[in-house]
């Protein structure tokens, strides 16, 4: 026969304490003095009881876990947001459940559902897009949803975001001012409001300078689509001598088929300047200019944001965060060009 499991009541016995001050010792934030929670924990470990966060939420209402949704962890700019949010989290108190989702409205309208009935506290969704329906359904059931990186047409819904649209325009600036005339886009998916806003920047800072661009090529975020619209736009007599790429996880693609299938010098044939600055974009074999998002304060405002909603704030924010251009070898620079 299994062994029955140790309860809170028994663990308040053998401490002589009440079953809230239980409660108390094992909930992240409750205020405890150190010798009750000395006192308990002992009885605990001398009973084996480990407390049930599940039976818990059941009682209380309070599940204390936040779900957070992404739909695909390949650009390297996503696994530190994730292991950023689960430990500005976990610092609040909070636990997480993570689940991916395709990027559609279908899949992550069923993901965020599943989610409710998990009894979260708040959903931070990661660079996807959810339904009006879902919106609505979530505000129904008091749960606050922050988006990260990602806006959406609805004013229900917190979002955080760099600003986009300033740092296209940043490139574009650059760009021209280091003397680039044929200067092509491979921007991000043009579903996202990401996408659409750092190439609508770019397109206006080149409209302002009195500059067309050679191509405007969708690189749905994708390396191998990246790789290949290179091919293309290298093949034509037409060759671009700039290319502005819509985030780092593709412009690593594009200076690999630059160079080691064109030939080509990286900077001083084409300049290439990618978007998001994560970690390999400072390594010595791409040395890429690129527009920083500011992880830590995206993560600090999406973090702050979640906990205020759950707290009754009823107001959802809309931040954008600026980032600077990060000035490294893979482009040509403008003389006393300042970000």
């Amino acid at each position: 026969m299994g062994k029955s499991k140790i309860t809170s009541l028994e663990v308040a016995r053998r401490a002589g304490v009440s079953q809230s001050a239980v409660s108390r010792v094992f909930t992240s934030g409750a205020s405890v003095s150190e010798k009750m929670d000395k006192k308990v924990r002992l009885a605990a470990d001398d009973l084996g009881y480990r407390p049930n966060p599940i039976a818990r939420a059941m009682i209380t209402g309070k599940s204390r876990i936040i779900g957070l949704v992404f739909s695909y962890l390949d650009n390297q700019f996503y696994p530190l947001a994730l292991e950023n949010l689960i430990r500005a989290l976990k610092a609040h108190g909070y636990h997480t459940l993570v689940f991916m989702a395709e990027n559609s409205t279908k899949d992550v309208d069923d993901v965020v559902k599943e989610l409710v009935a998990y009894q979260v506290e708040g959903i931070i969704a990661a660079s996807v897009d959810m339904s009006n329906d879902l919106a609505t359904l979530c505000e129904a059931t008091g749960i606050p949803v922050v988006l990260f990186n990602r806006g959406q047409d609805d004013s229900r819904l917190s979002e955080v975001t760099s600003d986009n649209v300033a740092g296209g325009r940043m490139v574009a600036n650059f760009l021209v001012g280091a003397g680039h005339k044929r200067i092509a886009h491979i921007s991000g998916w043009q579903g996202s409001s990401t996408g659409r806003d750092r190439a609508k920047g770019f397109l206006e800072g080149l409209s302002e300078k009195g500059v067309e661009p050679v191509a405007v090529e969708d690189g749905a975020y994708d390396q191998k689509r990246a790789g290949e619209i290179t091919r293309q736009l290298f093949s034509g007599s037409d060759q671009p001598d700039a290319i502005f790429v819509g985030n780092d996880h593709m412009a690593f693609a594009v200076m690999d088929v630059l160079r080691f299938e064109f030939g080509a010098s990286v900077p001083n044939d084409v300049s290439v300047v990618g978007y998001d600055d994560v970690p390999i974009a400072s390594w010595p074999a791409y040395d890429l200019t690129t527009i920083q998002q500011p992880i830590n304060q995206m993560v600090s405002s999406t973090v702050d944001t979640i906990v205020a909603r759950i707290g009754g704030e009823p107001s959802p924010k809309h931040i954008l965060i600026p980032g600077p251009l990060i000035l490294r070898g893979s482009a040509r620079k403008p003389k006393g060009f300042c970000a």
